[in-house]
């Protein structure tokens, strides 16, 4: 009996043993395979340390492939304070290289956590201070990558591109816009170390970072550039106010170059007020838009069938009255009788005051509004402004005749290209847009792409063919004539609009601006330039604008080849302005025939004899009287 007890108690010590070595299998067995992954977890927040390594930042090209915003590598400071062996003496020579506080740099050094990113002082540090403080050695003292925004062409398109903060995140422009495709993800150095912060010799691990995406814009690098030197010369020669410029594809609504003065240095944000950087004038500004609005009442008054431009005549005295009150053509004495094309290439404001009462406010102000005036576009930068225009139930007589010639109403730069857009190309509204697309990095993958937007046909084919025709007219007839190009059809608008302050006309300050495009037959390129307070100069949109618009479309033609063109009206030309000619042949002649042949030009010869063998230009090339014709001469 007793050893019968002996053996029961033996199996159940024998039992005991045996589940509890079963239980620490599965344990075992729990934590080696089933929790494994948790708990080595837990472990390596214990004992890994992790130094953040920064992605790039997306870059932004231009059309053409020429890079606007792109990356400089910089080092940014980080301390393990635990690895520190001696706080004074690292804070003192870390102070002394960085320019900062000492106080501060210890506390730093001294802060209870495993790891201290030493912030602003400390971080996208040039190559010379990292060098230094990567000569001392230091325990505990680490520099990691960084990127550091950088803009090849300094202000160039700053007012779109805008600019980034200490942490480069986009604070302004298309930086900000577009911000959460730009910004990079951080990547990590992960290394071991004991409960001290001691670090362990053990192999590192490297995360790599993600480099932000990259955007391509529709902006033509060369175009943009003429832009931002025509802009620097306007406020240099007029000590202007202000100036901006937009130019477009007017087939697409692809932004080509926008600009505007005052700009800013993006590197540099700091030196500027809160004004320069956040007004992107192009897109933000309201104001009176003067005759280049006149496009509109043409536009609508041809869709209409309201007005013969060939056969209908107006009587212009020098002024109209309308609602009890007088409205002046800009020249004293008026311009007699006219056709109404007269009257476009003139910019008589009288004759438009009599299409607008023909046309009645609602009609005038249905095609306001369907060119898009009133609302905003739509385009991809921040800051749009709406503008303003009448009420329709609240707009009386006078306020239809000045809305006519484009006082009264409040439009936007943006507004007035696009909608002009709309009335040469064949009468289609576009939504403008700057971002042609967005780009994996690595392999350049399309993210996004902007394609071209139809908001609303506005005017038929046939009025779009008749307005060109007539602002060609104004630029090789009438106001327009500075911007005329020889051998390429250019159509425009001139506008001198008188400025608002405190609800009263300024006198003698006037924005003045210029609508061009071209070819006049089959538009490819529209520039749209305003100049704001000009000086020194009698202040007419067509002795200051044009001449600038008329510089930046030669730009265009070169950047988009576009070629030369057949037809068109034949400038007008004054006893003050130097014709073209086209150069004859004159190889193979003697010398004073040459010259006779020559007359219209100054002509120089080289070489000994009186036959000539060689001239520069060319025949067939079209030059203004008195420039050189470069003759070779032999026996």
């Amino acid at each position: 009996m007793f050893t019968k007890n002996i053996h029961s108690r033996i199996n159940i010590v024998l039992f005991v043993i045996l589940l509890l070595f079963i239980l620490i299998i599965f344990k075992v067995f729990y934590i080696q395979v089933i929790d494994y992954d948790n708990l080595y977890s837990k472990a390596e927040d214990l004992w890994s340390r992790n130094l953040p390594v920064e992605g790039d930042r997306g870059n932004i090209y231009d059309s053409t492939g020429v890079l606007i915003a792109t990356n400089e590598t910089r080092a940014s400071l980080v301390i393990i304070p635990n690895q520190v062996t001696d706080k004074e003496e690292t804070a003192k020579k870390l102070s002394e290289i960085l320019n900062t506080n000492y106080e501060d740099m210890l506390k730093h050094v001294s802060k209870k956590t495993s790891i201290e990113r030493v912030h602003p002082e400390g971080r996208r540090l040039n190559y010379e201070i990292s060098s230094k403080i990567s000569e001392l050695n230091l325990p505990g003292v680490y520099l990691m990558k960084e990127s550091k925004r950088y803009y090849p062409y300094d202000k160039m398109l700053s007012n779109s591109i805008g600019f980034v903060g200490v942490d480069n995140q986009g604070l302004s422009g298309l930086e900000l816009t577009y911000d959460k495709y730009l910004t990079g993800s951080y990547g990590a150095i992960k290394y071991f170390s004991d409960a001290k912060g001691n670090r362990l010799k053990l192999n590192e691990i490297y995360v790599r970072p993600q480099s932000g995406m990259n955007i391509t814009l529709t902006i033509n690098f060369d175009i943009q550039s003429a832009l931002e030197r025509e802009l620097n010369n306007a406020m240099d020669r007029y000590d202007a106010d202000g100036a901006w410029g937009i130019v477009m594809n007017p087939n697409n609504g692809e932004i080509l170059a926008i600009s505007s003065r005052p700009n800013f240095a993006p590197s540099n944000y700091k030196d500027y007020t809160i004004e320069e950087i956040n007004r992107n004038l192009p897109v933000w500004m309201t104001y009176e838009p003067g005759s280049t609005f006149k496009i509109i009442t043409l536009s609508a008054s041809l869709e209409e069938g309201i007005v013969d431009l060939y056969n209908d005549h107006f009587y212009d005295s020098g002024s109209i009255k309308v609602g009890g009150a007088t409205i002046h053509c800009w020249k004293h004495g008026g311009h007699g009788d006219q056709t109404y094309l007269e009257v476009v290439q003139n910019s008589c404001n009288p004759g438009f005051v009599n299409l607008g009462l023909k046309l009645g406010k609602e009609r005038l102000f249905k095609y306001i509004k369907n060119f898009g005036f009133g609302t905003k576009t739509g385009v991809d930068l921040n800051g749009e402004g709406s503008g303003i225009i009448f009420d329709v139930e609240h707009v009386g007589d006078l306020e239809l005749a000045t809305t006519a010639f484009g006082q009264g109403v409040s439009v936007t730069p943006i507004q007035q290209i696009t909608a002009v857009s709309a009335a040469i190309n064949g009468g289609i509204l576009y939504k403008p847009y700057i971002v042609k697309s967005i780009n994996e990095p690595e392999t350049n993958t399309v993210v996004l792409e902007n394609k071209p937007v139809k908001v609303r046909q506005v005017i038929s084919n046939e009025t779009s063919i008749k307005v060109r025709d007539a602002l060609e007219k104004v630029v090789s007839l009438g106001t327009g004539r500075n911007a005329y190009i020889d051998g390429y059809r250019v159509g425009g608008k001139t506008g001198t609009a008188q400025k608002v302050s405190e609800g009263k006309y300024m006198v003698g300050n006037y924005i003045v601006s210029f609508m061009g495009f071209l070819p006049a037959d089959n538009p490819k390129v529209i520039a749209y330039i305003a100049v704001d307070n000009a000086k020194g100069i009698t202040q007419y949109g067509g002795t200051i604008a044009a001449p600038i618009a008329k510089n930046i479309l030669l730009a265009s033609i070169d950047a988009l080849n576009i070629e030369d063109s057949d037809g068109g009206t034949e400038m007008r030309y004054t006893y003050l302005d130097k014709k073209y000619y086209t150069i004859p042949n004159v190889i193979g002649m003697e010398v004073k025939e040459a010259r006779k042949a020559l007359k219209n030009f100054k002509v120089e010869y080289s070489g000994t004899g009186n036959t000539v063998i060689y001239q520069s230009p060319s025949e067939g090339v079209r030059i203004k009287e008195g420039e050189t014709v470069r003759l070779l001469v032999s026996e």
